[in-house]
């Protein structure tokens, strides 16, 4: 049975993640920094333990991995938050929040678990980064930012840590009516103006975010790394059809 840990796993995306490797026969452990969501989560799993940790705190992270009592197969960066507003009028607290889950986070939870996966000479680690990492909106602060990041890290993580036996891979989010995204969505207007900005013309689903990472956990990925794959109906590549030549 195939061992993975999903950051961020007790609510939202994450759960959904979490939901969909429960489904597919893994044993998953459900890291989030609430007691009462991880075990609601991972008592809804047929094999899923919950972690309680601070993705900031290596302490905690370290604890939470000898919890779990195996070195993952894969682990899931997926903790995130968001602020919104304009960039001038958020405040450094903020700031600094979004850049230490979303980033730091990240760093210190791939730091923990590569070394585990070092020793073991195996393991997959997959980051939630997103399409604002590519192309940012305008009003989402240090969110975009973050992401681009991690998106380097996961460059450099594939590098150092290849000839260990390590991959490490991406997956940006486009407009997903999941997790965060999940109330801008419930707008009707806001719903249809962006699934038709969309090339596919729909908005996409938690499932296909974690189909992308149940295809880049299989065998018939294991020769990619250091890749991110964008899931988002097209529309970072869009621009043009929005711009008519006439």
């Amino acid at each position: 049975m195939k061992q993975a840990i999903v950051t961020g796993g007790a609510g939202g995306l994450g759960a959904d993640i979490a939901t969909r490797l429960d489904a597919a026969g893994y044993r998953v452990g459900v890291l989030d920094l609430t007691a009462e969501a991880v075990a609601a989560t991972a008592r809804n799993l047929s094999n899923g333990i919950g972690l309680v940790a601070d993705v900031r705190d290596s302490v905690s992270i370290e604890q939470a991995l000898a919890d779990f009592g195996e070195t993952p197969d894969l682990f899931v960066n997926n903790a995130g938050i968001v602020r919104f507003g304009a960039f001038h009028e958020q405040s450094v607290p903020d700031l600094r929040d979004v850049l230490e889950v979303n980033l730091l986070g990240s760093c210190i939870c791939a730091k923990q678990v590569a070394g585990a996966m070092i020793e073991r000479g195996s393991g997959h680690i997959v980051n939630i980064t997103s399409v604002n990492g590519v192309h940012p909106a305008p009003s989402i602060g240090t969110y975009g930012a973050a992401k681009a990041a991690l998106q380097s890290l996961t460059q450099l993580w594939a590098n150092e840590w290849g000839p260990h036996g390590i991959r490490v891979n991406a997956i940006a989010p486009g407009f997903i009516d999941a997790g965060m995204s999940k109330p801008i969505f419930e707008n009707p207007k806001v719903r249809e103006v962006r699934s038709g900005g969309v090339p596919l013309r729909a908005i996409g689903t938690a499932d296909d975010i974690s189909g992308a990472l149940l295809f880049l956990d299989s065998d018939d990925a294991g020769y990619i790394t250091g890749h991110e794959l964008v899931v988002d109906g097209g529309v970072i590549n869009s621009v043009l059809m929005h711009l008519p030549r006439e």
